[in-house]
């Protein structure tokens, strides 16, 4: 584990927070401090400039020079002839000894320099701007550098005394900023603490805002929300599941129990077989519907199925059941056997509650394959048609769950439906009922 990933999220937004802020300060401080640099030497030099223009004005004129030469307080002021010989100078400036010597003055003609202050008795270093007039004297004026470089180093002092303090004045309040915007997560995970896996109806607190904590927080409620359904329909499920398990198991106690007192082990043989079924097709379904939960938003393994021939060979099991031809292939993308499945449940369950028979049909429509099974019973009341499709419904009309079935049936059927992207419905067929199965089409296929 690295020292990031120890760190706090608080204490990983401050440190990239203001590691911005600080490196952004340093590149303003030295920008500033280069920019009062040459703002100074500026300064210093359009004085000298001026001096220097002033003087060799008056040499260009032919005037006589004053003695001494007028010059700023602090300035030193020499003029030389072409021999490099003091001519004139101002009160500061020694007349006898020049500033510069031969080859400095060559150097200065193209460029300030810079020489020791003891040339001209100054404690600090002179800076040198050297000017020719056009009958080849100069005019050299020096500044001293002493308040420049006094100026710098203050404001180098100043820099490097509130730069941290400044940087830690930004780290304490990126601190406080941050711990307040994280204050909504403190609460929601001290609430998130408090709901457990027991049932409860307490939800996380929204905050008011409109930011992602705010869509945070609704995120998770909405999860929550989901997992109390799913919790709530899980314990519907097993107990569902626990009282059909119970009814069988109950019937082949009590015929045992009969079979021990009487001793007729040969008529209770056949009541026990059919508990038996009936007890292996509700745990087949059972399982069935555990596997589907399992791979629940995974895909099915697919591979081309032609609709038409499944329904012609299933409808070749039950007498009253008949096919009506499409006229053309529709083959839908999925698992074979959980379509023959899907069609199975519904066929069976429309036996079961047909007067006298059951229509199967294929068709296309657009992009979908639709399946339609349709019987002649009593029908379902259109509010409880959704109802059915729930595991372990019981209805109380005539179509209710009679013995032949486990109440799985048109739960699988939907299940299976969902996983091949499809959808399913009960629809008004007057007399009767129609399921209605809507399937992709497979378009690819060269069958």
């Amino acid at each position: 584990m690295t020292w990031w990933s120890r760190l706090s999220l608080r204490g990983r937004l401050v440190l990239l927070g203001t590691s911005g802020l600080v490196v952004g300060l340093a590149i303003a401080g030295v920008a500033m401090a280069t920019a009062m640099r040459y703002s100074f030497r500026g300064t210093l030099d359009r004085s000298a400039d001026t001096t220097a223009g002033e003087i060799a004005a008056l040499l260009q004129e032919g005037q006589t020079l004053p003695s001494p030469l007028p010059a700023p307080a602090g300035q030193v002021v020499q003029v030389l002839d072409q021999q490099h010989r003091v001519v004139a100078g101002d009160r500061n400036a020694d007349l006898l000894v020049p500033l510069l010597h031969e080859d400095e003055i060559a150097r200065a003609r193209h460029g300030r320099i810079t020489v020791p202050g003891d040339r001209a008795l100054q404690p600090d270093p002179l800076r040198v701007t050297v000017r020719q007039v056009e009958d080849g004297r100069f005019v050299v004026v020096a500044v001293p550098l002493g308040d420049y470089n006094r100026s710098l180093e203050l404001l180098r002092t100043s820099l490097w005394v509130t730069y941290p303090a400044l940087v830690a004045i930004l780290v304490a309040i990126a601190w406080r900023v941050v711990g307040q915007a994280l204050a909504p997560v403190d609460r929601l995970s001290a609430s998130a603490e408090r709901i457990t896996g027991a049932a409860t109806d307490e939800r996380l607190p929204v905050p008011p805002s409109s930011d992602e904590i705010q869509r945070l927080a609704v995120t998770l409620n909405h999860m929550l929300d989901r997992l109390a359904t799913t919790r709530a329909r899980q314990r519907s499920f097993i107990a569902d599941a626990a009282h059909e398990l119970r009814s069988p198991l109950a019937s082949m106690r009590i015929q045992v129990e009969v079979a021990q007192k009487l001793g007729d082990w040969q008529a209770v043989g056949d009541d026990l077989l059919t508990d038996l079924d009936r007890l292996q097709r509700l745990v087949d379904d059972l399982l069935l519907l555990a596997r589907a939960d399992e791979r629940d938003g995974r895909r099915v393994a697919r591979e081309p199925v032609e609709m038409q021939s499944l329904l012609t060979n299933l409808a070749k099991r039950y007498p009253s059941v008949t096919v009506e031809p499409a006229g053309e292939s529709l083959w839908v993308e999925g698992e074979q056997d959980a379509l023959i499945r899907v069609v199975l449940n519904l066929v069976d369950n429309a036996v079961r509650h047909a007067r006298s028979r059951v229509v199967l049909q294929a068709e296309s429509q657009r992009q979908e394959v639709v399946v339609t099974v349709t019987d002649d019973g009593e029908g379902i009341p259109g509010p409880l048609r959704e109802r059915v499709f729930d595991r372990f419904t019981r209805l109380d009309d005539g179509r209710a769950r009679d013995a032949g079935g486990t109440g799985l049936g048109l739960a699988i059927v939907r299940e299976l439906v969902r996983r091949h992207g499809g959808t399913v419905r009960l629809l008004d067929a007057r007399p009767g009922v129609r399921a209605e199965v809507r399937l992709p089409r497979f378009v690819d296929s060269v069958m």
